[in-house]
């Protein structure tokens, strides 16, 4: 089984990258905001999720263990398959959809592509409450000010996987403000190198 890969992005499509990993193509379907998150021709690593069925085999890929932790949360769920998982993911950020389980939204959740109402009801009665992610994940969920920092970044229009990999350094007790001033000089210094 494949656990993680890392190459360059051949092929960037709305559901799926082709991952150059030494000569040989990977194609990982993933959720759609990570193929935004992606860049043509940029080194990447991914998580990977192999799901084998009796007629094929399919290489799911994350940008973070968080997120790839959640897909498995999601898959748990009854009802719920890798494609709605994927589509979920599609709809929000970890530290979002998490966020939205544990306030029980079912409006957000029903929001996502092809979540119904029921569905969102047993994602709710399903992950509500439980440990989505550990404290050793990328997104610590449960820390509110990590939380608001990691959203406003993103909304300043930096890339998910950067934003995380920042996030994953910062202490816990950061105030807001520092943490923003900190990731803005972060971040721009990563884009640019």
């Amino acid at each position: 089984m494949i656990g993680w890969l890392k190459g360059s992005i051949a092929k960037i499509e709305e559901n799926s990258i082709l991952l150059n990993v030494n000569g040989v193509g990977y194609e990982l379907l993933c959720s759609s905001r990570t193929c935004a998150d992606s860049t043509l021709g940029s080194q990447q690593e991914f998580w990977v999720h192999t799901q084998m069925r009796e007629d094929a085999l399919y290489l799911i890929g994350f940008q973070s263990q968080a997120e790839k932790k959640l897909f498995h949360a999601l898959l748990k769920v009854n009802g719920v398959g890798p494609k709605l998982a994927l589509g979920i993911l599609s709809g929000g950020t970890v530290s979002q959809i998490t966020s939205i389980i544990q306030r029980s939204d079912i409006k957000a959740l029903t929001a996502m592509p092809k979540v119904g109402k029921k569905t969102a009801e047993q994602i709710i009665l399903a992950l509500k409450g439980s440990s989505i992610l550990d404290a050793k994940s990328e997104l610590l969920v449960g820390n509110e000010s990590l939380s608001q920092i990691q959203s406003a970044l993103l909304n300043l229009g930096f890339k998910q996987n950067l934003v995380q990999s920042f996030i994953s350094t910062l202490p816990s007790d950061i105030e807001f403000d520092e943490g923003v001033r900190e990731g803005l000089k972060t971040l721009h210094a990563a884009e640019k190198g």
